[in-house]
């Protein structure tokens, strides 16, 4: 993405975050301006403060006035399908249904390179339209989707995470892979594109019930070899798939045992939903300071 040749100053009501509302309260994490400017250089923020002085102390910008509009930083979509994005909305009422009825049929067409550069390019636009500037994306297994999406970010100059999402069980035949090739598949788009511009790749088995023992230890050999990738995939959304899990793992202790006795738990694992968890689960996530993307 090209950056412009002069100073940018766009004027109008500031609203920024300066601590974590969460733990310091929303009017005390944040900072307004009714009047309030930011200064864009060279495709960067340059400074933050009362639109009056930047003005004054950048005269050669070129002004954009938004008047009483509010301006924010981008928002960050940390639990993100791009693949899914024709099927928005579409009706159903258990996870593993709507899987079966519209998901994986519309994955099995990101193997044509067309179609993955298609809806890569839609989706991020209609985010961009929506004010979403960052966010962290499951791709399909196929490779293809992953290139996809992230040749449409960067062109956008847009901060995206995402990966291969990898299955080799419980899934249509034609979006299984195997343990080693998800491994490899998933090394060799981690080698490409991790730290390129503002991409970043994170292991993506999509849940345990989809990979078996074998493909889940393989991943998460994988990321102790790449401790400094990201790690996401989901966590007891459903009642119903809590106790799938819980017939195909007789052993363990929870559902997030089925990740940590195969090396899939620590501080850069990101955890989709994780609705009902135990109180055994929030205590180890919170120990090991993993994320969790709570969506209901």
């Amino acid at each position: 993405m090209a950056a412009s040749t002069c100073d940018i100053l766009l004027l109008g009501q500031t609203l920024r975050f300066v601590d974590n509302p969460f733990e310091q309260g929303g009017e005390a994490a944040t900072q307004t301006n009714s009047k309030g400017g930011i200064l864009i250089r060279a495709g960067k923020i340059k400074a933050i403060g009362a639109g009056d002085e930047l003005r004054t102390a950048h005269p050669r910008a070129a002004v954009i006035d938004y008047g009483d509009k509010l301006l924010v930083a981008g928002f960050v979509d940390a639990h993100v399908h791009y693949p899914q994005t024709a099927i928005i909305a579409s009706w159903g009422k258990r996870l593993i249904d709507w899987l079966n009825t519209y998901t994986f049929p519309e994955e099995m067409r990101f193997d044509d390179p067309h179609y993955a550069a298609t809806i890569a390019e839609r989706y991020l636009d209609l985010a961009l339209s929506h004010g979403t500037t960052a966010l962290s994306s499951y791709c399909t297994i196929s490779p293809v989707s992953v290139s996809a999406l992230f040749e449409a970010a960067a062109k956008r100059g847009l901060c995206v995470v995402a990966g291969k999402t990898c299955m080799d069980r419980n899934a249509p035949e034609g979006l299984c892979d195997t343990p080693q090739s998800a491994y490899d598949d998933s090394k060799a788009l981690l080698q490409k594109y991790h730290g390129k511009d503002r991409l970043n790749y994170a292991i993506t088995p999509r849940f345990s019930p989809t990979s078996s023992p074998e493909q889940l230890a393989a991943l998460g050999a994988l990321w102790a070899e790449h401790p400094e990738c990201l790690m996401q995939t989901h966590l007891s959304e459903q009642v119903d798939e809590i106790e799938w899990v819980r017939a195909l793992f007789p052993k363990a202790r929870d559902y997030l045992d089925t990740y940590e006795n195969f090396g899939l738990l620590g501080e850069r694992g990101v955890y989709g939903h994780a609705i009902h968890l135990e109180p055994r689960e929030k205590d180890r996530l919170k120990e090991v300071g993993a994320a969790l993307v709570h969506c209901p």
